[in-house]
């Protein structure tokens, strides 16, 4: 196999979506073929990111501001950048990241009705300006999510997750007009599907990438 530079992938979604089902199976056999895979999450994927994702997610925080709430996820995101992701690039490694600067701009923008154009300025020195080559979004009806994360949540209900439905819906419509407005960089997905049809359907794309880019 031919020397590859680092590949950038990120996963996005309503809750409940199966995101991370999907990062550990193609985690495993992006491994398999060969490739160093490194798997991180926002918030949180640094020592100084799961403190801020603490306190981001801790339910009793029900005074926390949508501004306040940008900034801390901005702070973890630019430490998880700095620290895990273009490292990892540099080094001609797969990254394969749990939510990212979109996530930003569909719940915070579209779901808490901040200005667009503030939070991009925001994400664009958080990252540096770093982007996916890809965004797998995996859509699912927002009922759906939250009911398959209330039944089977490895980790407790979160304050993200106690939002109104409505706010939820608002995020969902804000990922595909997202995904509309950038459709060369997003595969969007019924996540309503099969695990492994939906598998199936990310491993061929994500080949065709990983073929391209070495």
């Amino acid at each position: 196999m031919r020397e590859m530079a680092g590949l950038f992938i990120t996963f996005e979604g309503p809750e409940g979506s199966g995101k991370s089902t999907q990062i550990r199976l193609l985690h495993e056999i992006l491994t398999q073929r060969g490739l160093t895979v490194v798997a991180t999450r926002e918030p949180g994927g640094t020592r100084i990111g799961n403190a801020i994702r603490n306190l981001l997610l801790d339910p009793a925080h029900t005074e926390m501001s949508p501004r306040t709430e940008t900034l801390l996820f901005q702070a973890a995101r630019a430490q998880l950048v700095d620290e895990v992701i273009r490292p990892a690039l540099v080094a001609g490694q797969v990254v394969l990241c749990d939510r990212y600067a979109d996530s930003t701009l569909a719940y915070q923008g579209y779901g808490h009705g901040q200005t667009l154009g503030a939070l991009q300025q925001l994400g664009e020195y958080a990252t540096g300006g770093l982007t996916p080559a890809l965004t797998i979004y995996l859509d699912i009806d927002v009922r759906v999510g939250l009911e398959r994360k209330r039944a089977g949540a490895a980790e407790e209900w979160n304050r993200m997750e106690n939002h109104a439905l409505a706010f939820h819906q608002r995020v969902r419509s804000g990922y595909l007009a997202l995904a509309v407005a950038a459709p060369a960089r997003w595969l969007v997905i019924d996540a309503a599907q099969s695990v492994a049809a939906i598998h199936a359907q990310i491993l061929a794309r994500v080949t065709q990438l990983i073929e391209h880019h070495t």
